[in-house]
């Protein structure tokens, strides 16, 4: 989180703007909430560059319900093409595969999902109901610079993307999306709520059985209030959009600053890996994850001291997943220049540590 972020939500505590209240106390259909879901939907938007034929809905459930979700609205209990490129598009497929007939179109598993199945190689049905891609995968670092065009591909099918760990990092091209889903956690708020942007004409298709909670044409005629929404997080997450949009970077505001940055944080300790005799990255350099940096010490050995002073130094979650091992850095939006810089200069002094 921001620290700018962090620190108005604190003065803010109490009393939001004069109004006697918390946010945590607040009615959802006051005027007082009203206005600041209005803001945080509209600042979103424009962030996103969202075209007007899609539908903002927050959500909650989190991108684990989701899986879920998504084929509960779209599937209409046929035939879905997943392309699996780690931990999370395997969760995904598995769970979707309890509500349609879930396919794999594509999979990277035979190379420890260290790289990503070109689009050219994906096996698409011609009656997929829609194509489901994790474009960034946390633990394993692997992510989509650029999103498949199913068109060009001969699929008429929607693409549904996994944007939880990588939103608002970087521009979508939302000519290739049909919904694209997230929790906020990562770059854009708090746990708890959940971003989905589903294109006004997948709505209206939930199975009989979908929950009314769930059903994305109900949420959407409703302004995502059909249930009690998660008033306290989409606060937060309205104080992120505008702090992302005062970000400037070579010329640049917004997404588009922090793509610049986010572009030099990774290059950093990227850069540092690789020149390494005793740290390595093992994902293809094409596909290399700008918001997760997964990587192994060489001498293994040396795991638990190097984690230890990592942690004398403030550097901190640096051990990596347990299904993975190794160490990650997880470098989101909010993690500064400094942060990077700061790791990377402990790298080298560890490197040269005698062990």
């Amino acid at each position: 989180m921001p620290d700018a972020v962090l620190t108005e939500a604190a003065s803010e505590m109490l009393d939001w703007h004069g109004s006697g209240m918390s946010v945590m106390e607040m009615s959802h259909r006051g005027k007082e909430f009203g206005s600041i879901y209005e803001e945080a939907q509209a600042d979103l938007r424009a962030l996103l560059a969202v075209p007007p034929n899609f539908e903002i809905l927050f959500m909650q459930g989190g991108g684990l319900a989701e899986n879920a979700i998504v084929p509960l609205n779209l599937s209409q209990a046929g035939p879905v093409d997943f392309v699996m490129t780690g931990s999370w598009s395997q969760k995904s497929f598995k769970e979707a595969g309890q509500f349609c007939q879930a396919r794999l179109a594509a999979t990277s598993e035979s190379s420890g999902f260290t790289s990503l199945p070109p689009p050219g190689s994906w096996q698409l049905g011609s009656d997929s109901r829609y194509v489901h891609v994790c474009t960034n995968e946390t633990i394993h670092g692997v992510e989509f610079h650029a999103l498949p065009d199913l068109q060009a591909l001969g699929s008429k099918a929607p693409l549904v993307i996994d944007f939880s760990s990588h939103v608002a990092s970087r521009s979508v091209d939302w000519s290739k999306v049909g919904l694209a889903f997230g929790g906020a956690q990562k770059n854009l708020g708090p746990a708890g709520l959940t971003l989905v942007v589903v294109r006004q004409d997948l709505l209206g298709h939930a199975m009989q059985h979908c929950p009314s909670a769930f059903n994305y044409q109900r949420v959407a005629e409703n302004g995502s209030m059909y249930n009690t929404p998660p008033t306290y997080a989409i606060y937060i997450a309205g104080l992120v959009f505008k702090w992302i949009k005062a970000q400037e970077e070579n010329g640049h505001t917004g997404v588009a600053a922090l793509e610049q940055r986010n572009k030099q944080k990774a290059q950093l300790l990227y850069d540092c890996i690789d020149r390494s005799q005793l740290y390595e990255n093992r994902v293809d350099v094409t596909s290399r994850s700008r918001m997760n940096v997964p990587f192994f010490l060489r001498d293994a050995s040396r795991n638990e001291a190097f984690l230890a002073g990592a942690n004398a130094r403030g550097l901190l979650q640096l051990k990596g997943h347990k299904s993975v091992g190794g160490m990650r850095a997880s470098i989101y939006n909010a993690m500064p220049l400094q942060g990077v810089q700061a790791l990377v200069a402990y790298m080298q002094e560890f490197e040269t540590t005698k062990a």
